[in-house]
């Protein structure tokens, strides 16, 4: 798979802000069938910085129901924890 399909958007939430500042990390929605080799590389092409390790989270989607009855479902997700080496950092709003 090719590098600028892997990365889908940033996650930015508070967990995710508070990784970032101790740990380290960041996280990404990442594509249902990149592994964790491409991710990790990717992520290095895209931003300028070494990644130490990924670690890869799985929703599976959801059938929605009403009434007893399935009408759908929710789509599922890939996200990505992509662990920097100390000293790289990437910046998702900068001058602000």
């Amino acid at each position: 798979m090719e590098n600028i399909y892997v990365l889908l958007k940033p996650l930015l939430t508070e967990k995710t802000t508070f990784l970032k500042d101790s740990a380290q990390q960041v996280a990404f929605y990442v594509h249902p069938d990149a592994n964790k080799l491409e991710i990790g590389r990717a992520v290095e092409k895209a931003f300028d910085v070494k990644v130490e390790a990924v670690n890869v989270v799985r929703r599976a989607p959801e059938r929605r129901k009403r009434q007893g009855r399935v009408v759908g479902r929710k789509p599922g997700w890939k996200k990505a924890y992509v662990t920097l080496r100390s000293g790289d950092k990437i910046e998702f709003f900068e001058g602000a």
